[in-house]
């Protein structure tokens, strides 16, 4: 048992492998040498723990792909102004939150681009902010139950060694006052042990695309907004009863569709319009067309010209959304499309993607029908999914950028939005009142998520990190072996006998620090995972309440700051801010130190030996 165990923790450190093949091949060898049987070595795939953690990843996909996340990381930017100690401060703060209710990976993953953004437009360098972005998702994560993996782990283990659990926000009486630690911290000592590191990163994001192909299309002159009249023949029939493509030379993009209320004006929005799609009375139709076309459409149906906003503002907040998205497509020499003659309204029809405009050679092509040469480029709009399904169908085109990245950069708010915030408020409220089990809960919000359409099936599977979960599953048996092997009573008595016979707080700081280095260098799931039974049973030997030594294993196992693969936040921001392995020991060794201190003076003041 032992020598798996320092063979297991060797491969972690090594690296080589992927942290989830390392912990099945500990599961595997477990079974092997006989040390579990094949119903104690496959528990992990059953345990309450990796069924709940899988359902979050969901969950926070959900927030991801509505549009919150993005919005809250534009919300924190805004705050900062042109200071950048009020970004930092206002980033970490930012990170702290979200990774309460987000995973810690996502929270990053969202900030990254929105703070690197900012870094550059006020003047200074991301290696000044990234890695308070990545210690502060670290540290938010003990704000809730949910809000990181060693968390779940310790209140379950707690529950099945029959104590009792903790509850939904019992982690933030200590993951508060760490988080307004670290605040502080990087206000008046980590600002500036931050390295001043130069890197060519600047990210292009959603409205400067958005103004590169304003510019390289010159769709700026091309798009109207028309109010549909009562006196206008449009009014009750279907889109397809008017061949607008053919005999008025416009393309109907959009419709936002007025309900008249006692209370308040309720706006809707037919995104793509199709041939049955009808016109009522006071629609607001997005029309794309040269203005001749335009003024004779006016006058024929007797339409009503609306102002339109800046065009760059009108395809970022009316073209551009969750569902429908826009993309740049290049075709490739060996594309099925070269040399077709197309009629442009037609060209990607069958896909119910909308052409906006195209270009050759970096000029703009016009007309109503196109030979498709290589290295045509085309601005499209559609649903993400259906833009997906375009690059799965034609195997030589390319999608320009990432269009499923972009997607999760649009802060505007849907009916969809709110309910993935429900079932988040759901989920919570169901563990507070502890109505159902927690993986119980959390499946339950997770399938609201996904019957909804919040996320599609495929891309809420893909939102899991599966390697997390797998891995998590894998390592659970070691925890078992651990205890049946009698190794973990080794282990406990060992720290019973050095630190626990001085005094508990000496035992709880033991366990800090021996919990805080396997977490520098191994996954901190793991770490949780190896870690809990070694506590309960050192403090059941002590006689002594295991609860406050839980805590800690969960804080500790949060504390990867010395090193920029302890963690996968680290790691994120490690290429974008330029650092060092140096630097996260410079920045992480002092923050780690006061979380040493500040756990063992509140954890026996708020859970009593």
């Amino acid at each position: 048992m032992i020598a798996i165990l320092i063979i297991t923790i060797s491969l972690f450190i090594w690296g080589k492998f992927t942290p989830d093949i390392i912990a099945l091949i500990s599961m595997l060898s477990l079974f092997i040498f006989g040390i579990l049987d094949l119903t104690e070595t496959l528990s992990g795939f059953s345990n309450p723990t990796v069924i709940m953690i899988a359902a979050l990843f969901i969950i926070g996909e959900g927030l991801s792909q509505t549009g919150w996340t993005a919005l809250a990381g534009e919300k924190f930017i805004k705050l900062a102004g042109k200071s950048t100690v009020r970004l930092l401060l206002i980033t970490t703060l930012g990170s702290g939150l979200l990774s309460g209710v987000v995973s810690n990976t996502g929270t990053v993953a969202t900030l990254l681009p929105v703070t690197v953004t900012s870094a550059w437009s006020i003047g200074t360098l991301p290696s000044k902010l990234l890695m308070p972005v990545a210690f502060g998702s670290n540290t938010g994560g003990l704000l809730t139950l949910t809000g990181t993996p060693p968390n779940i782990i310790v209140n379950n283990t707690m529950i099945e060694s029959g104590l009792e659990g903790f509850s939904f926000f019992e982690f933030g009486l200590i993951g508060l006052p760490l988080l307004i630690l670290a605040l502080i911290y990087f206000k008046f000592i980590g600002y500036r042990l931050l390295p001043s590191n130069k890197t060519n990163n600047k990210p292009v994001n959603i409205s400067t695309t958005l103004h590169q192909w304003i510019a390289a299309y010159k769709v700026d002159g091309e798009y109207y907004r028309l109010r549909v009249r009562s006196v206008s023949p449009l009014m009750h029939t279907k889109l397809g009863d008017w061949n607008f493509e053919n005999e008025h030379n416009i393309s109907i993009l959009r419709i936002k569709r007025r309900h008249p209320n006692r209370l308040k004006q309720i706006d809707s929005f037919i995104e793509l319009p199709t041939d049955d799609t009808e016109f009522l009375y006071h629609d607001i139709i997005t029309v794309k067309g040269n203005t001749e076309a335009i003024n004779a459409l006016m006058i024929t149906f007797r339409l009503g010209l609306l102002p339109l906003e800046p065009i760059e503002n009108e395809l970022r907040d009316n073209l551009i959304n969750q569902e429908v998205g826009m993309t740049e497509v290049l075709v490739t020499p060996q594309s099925a499309l070269v040399g077709k003659n197309i009629k442009s309204s037609h060209l990607f029809e069958r896909f119910n993607v909308q052409l906006m405009a195209a270009s050759r050679n970096a000029k703009p092509l016009i007309g109503s029908e196109i030979t498709v040469k290589a290295g045509d480029a085309f601005l499209i709009r559609g649903q993400w999914s259906a833009i997906d399904e375009l690059k799965e169908q034609y195997e030589h085109l390319v999608i320009c950028g990432s269009p499923e990245g972009m997607a999760k950069t649009v802060t505007t708010l849907t009916t969809k939005s709110f309910i993935a915030l429900f079932s988040l408020v759901l989920m919570i409220v169901l563990l507070v009142f502890k109505i159902v089990p927690g993986a119980v809960a959390a499946l339950i919000s997770a399938g609201i998520i996904m019957i909804t359409g919040c996320v599609p099936m495929v891309k809420a599977y893909k939102g899991i990190s599966w390697i997390s979960v797998v891995m998590i599953a894998a390592m659970i048996p070691m925890g078992i072996a651990l205890q049946k092997t009698g190794t973990a009573t080794l282990i406990a008595n060992g720290l019973v006998e050095t630190l626990g016979s001085l005094h508990p707080v000496a035992l709880l700081g033991g366990v800090f620090l021996l919990t805080t280095t396997f977490s520098q260098v191994i996954n901190n799931s793991a770490t949780a995972v190896l870690m809990a039974p070694i506590v309960i049973i050192a403090a059941n030997t002590l006689n002594i309440s295991a609860a406050p030594f839980m805590i800690v294993v969960a804080i500790s196992a949060s504390t990867a700051f010395l090193t920029p693969v302890g963690t996968t936040t680290n790691a994120m921001v490690m290429t974008a801010g330029g650092y060092k392995f140096i630097d996260y020991l410079k920045v992480g060794a002092p923050l780690l130190l006061l979380f040493l201190i500040t756990s063992l003076i509140l954890v026996p003041l708020i859970w009593p030996f």
